[in-house]
């Protein structure tokens, strides 16, 4: 296993590479960029930047060149025209864009290896240091949720395969289907509506993590207040991502508790809980744990997005997309490195627990 465990950590260095080549190279055809944001706020042109999703052209600048406009640098800017060649010079060297894209490139790639990610092209904060910054939310989101789902889903899927049919099984699955069919951030502003000082009940915070007061509290209080803020934004994401989990369970163990060693298992007199979770579970499970690392990195980042807007959540997916609408390639560059990163080292993590799971696999004798 050793052997297999190194090998799959150099595999991925050069699939770290080339992901963060291929988004570079992406980001190099994208229209508009932060030398453009400057021009457009030094023209007074600058709009929210997410006016912009709506397709406005008043904060959309190409690097294109017009025909009419100056010669030199300031061609290759919509809107510089006017302004002091110099001045779009040295904006060019402040955001790194005075070097070639190659060059630029392997410059970045260097400084990552060592974790530097530089400062964030429009707040005056290292990128490390506001990744650090909104990290608390988007684990406590993540987390917990990946936590709750598996917990809830497993178990409940594990019983509907074995009241396969029953009145248990159908009514579950309409709740679950239902519960998958409605968006996250509806069922968010509902729970608000009834439980947040909407039109019912005013029992929970409708924003932050803490309370302003959190660091004065003693640790029990600390906790309870933690999680009396996680309530309802965990609540609104489990209730939508049970369903996946939950069927494939369900089918996994339908499949196997129909094969001929869990009849031969329980001709032996060996109980159903015997049955069910020393030899059914271990085979029924290996692919659901192959979602884990795709269900982890949804749950921390993409799904998360819209429930840190509604609660006033302020973390990593909110982060990501107020950076990529902004064009703030530094923070952009940073988190899809972690976010790929910590996406290779889960699958190998998920590698790892099939082999808990089921010793009987075994992946020294496979290639890569």
């Amino acid at each position: 296993m050793t052997a297999y465990i190194v090998r799959r950590l150099a595999l991925m260095i050069p699939t770290l590479f080339g992901i963060m080549l291929i988004s570079f190279i992406i980001i190099q055809f994208a229209p508009g960029g932060p030398v453009e944001r400057i021009i457009a706020q030094l023209n007074g042109t600058n709009v929210d930047a997410t006016s912009r999703i709506g397709g406005s052209s008043t904060g959309d600048f190409s690097r294109t060149a017009q025909p009419g406009g100056d010669n030199g640098v300031n061609s290759r800017y919509r809107g510089a025209r006017g302004l002091d060649p110099e001045l779009i010079k040295s904006l060019e060297k402040q955001f790194g864009f005075d070097k070639p894209p190659v060059e630029r490139f392997l410059l970045m790639m260097k400084n990552y290896l060592t974790f530097n990610f530089g400062q964030s092209y429009f707040r005056d904060v290292s990128v490390l240091k506001l990744i650090k910054e909104k990290l608390p939310v988007s684990i406590s989101l993540g987390l917990w949720l990946t936590l709750l789902s598996y917990a809830i889903s497993i178990p409940l899927g594990v019983r509907k395969a074995v009241m396969d049919g029953s009145k248990f099984d159908v009514w579950t699955s309409t709740v679950v289907i239902v519960g998958y069919a409605i968006p996250s951030f509806l069922f968010a502003i509902f729970l608000i509506v009834i439980f947040a000082g909407g039109s019912f009940f005013d029992w929970f915070p409708l924003r932050g993590l803490v309370s302003d007061n959190w660091q004065q509290l003693s640790w029990p209080a600390k906790i309870a207040d933690y999680f009396w803020h996680m309530t309802l934004p965990l609540v609104a994401m489990v209730i939508t991502s049970l369903a996946t989990t939950t069927f494939l369970t369900k089918n996994c163990f339908l499949d196997e508790i129909r094969k001929q060693y869990v009849v031969t298992a329980r001709a032996k007199g060996l109980s159903e809980q015997r049955v069910l979770y020393g030899h059914v579970f271990r085979n029924a499970m290996l692919l659901v744990i192959s979602g884990f690392p795709a269900a982890f990195i949804g749950s921390f980042f993409a799904s998360s997005l819209l429930i840190e807007t509604i609660f006033s959540l302020d973390g990593l997916g909110r982060l990501s997309f107020e950076s990529v609408l902004n064009r703030d390639y530094a923070v952009v560059f940073a988190t899809l490195y972690i976010y790929s990163g910590m996406g290779l080292l889960l699958n190998l993590l998920s590698d790892l627990v099939y082999t808990w799971v089921d010793p009987r696999i075994d992946f020294e004798t496979r290639e890569v």
